[in-house]
């Protein structure tokens, strides 16, 4: 009983602090990448343009992160750049942008004209039938739970919101407030990492001390943003979505 009390103990210590590590040691092998192959030699000039179009720049990052959205494309491919470009403070703030202005649009494709598409890739999915029913009784905030913490594809939540009764307001707030610890932390990997490549290639006469504040940023940021979405999970788990119990509730009210 005792050997069986500590594997336990031993297996939810190891959750709370894979994701950490996994993101650590994936962003290090990014960085020696990047470093082998030279990839800023390819990607710089696209990201110079994008810099140099000055208060357009944001605006072009906007119009494509809103496309890529509706395409269900990946948005870290988009967010880490725009840190890498913009810094934090601008990078945040574009992204947040984007990001809404995309899952609206992808919103309105699911409750209208993509409508029967969306009904078609989320039938039978009980997490999706328990999200319809909790959607009912508290929109706002199973929307923003399941940004922090999504317990199904992420782009497909922009779409499967439209066939729910959720308001478009409270969806659009929720989902804004919701993806935004997301949205800084890669923003920050994408500014921490041309910090890194720039002490790397000697622009900072690789000064150890930028590539401790990088990784060091970086673990904060990431044990954040792991923290949000296990309290946002145990929040789910409250509601009983998490493991779609609720799903023979599937009927939607009037969020």
């Amino acid at each position: 009983m005792e050997v069986a009390t500590s594997a336990r103990q031993e297996s939810r210590r190891w959750r709370r602090i894979w994701p950490i590590v996994i993101a650590i040691l994936a962003l290090g092998a990014l960085a020696v990448m990047g470093k082998v192959f030279n990839v800023g030699a390819h990607v710089e000039p696209f990201l110079r343009w994008v810099q140099q179009q000055g208060v357009w720049g944001p605006v072009v990052i906007v119009g494509v992160y809103a496309v890529a959205c509706v395409l269900m494309l990946p948005g870290v491919l988009l967010t880490v750049p725009v840190g890498y470009v913009f810094g934090v403070g601008v990078g945040v703030a574009t992204v947040s942008v984007a990001s809404v202005l995309g899952a609206c649009a992808a919103f309105w494709v699911g409750r209208t004209v993509g409508r029967g598409w969306v009904q078609q890739k989320v039938a039978g999915n009980a997490r999706f039938a328990a999200i319809d029913a909790a959607v009912g009784r508290e929109g706002f905030k199973i929307v923003l739970l399941t940004r922090l913490s999504p317990i199904f594809p992420f782009n497909l939540q922009n779409f499967a919101y439209g066939l729910t009764t959720v308001g478009f307001w409270k969806y659009a707030l929720a989902s804004w407030i919701g993806m935004l610890p997301g949205t800084v932390l890669y923003v920050y990997l994408g500014s921490a990492a041309r910090s890194l490549l720039d002490a790397t290639s000697g622009d900072l006469a690789a000064d150890w001390r930028v590539q401790v504040m990088f990784w060091a940023g970086l673990a904060i940021a990431v044990g954040v943003a792991v923290f949000v979405a296990r309290v946002a999970r145990r929040a789910l788990k409250a509601v009983a979505i998490n493991d779609g119990s609720d799903q023979s509730h599937g009927q939607t009210t009037k969020a």
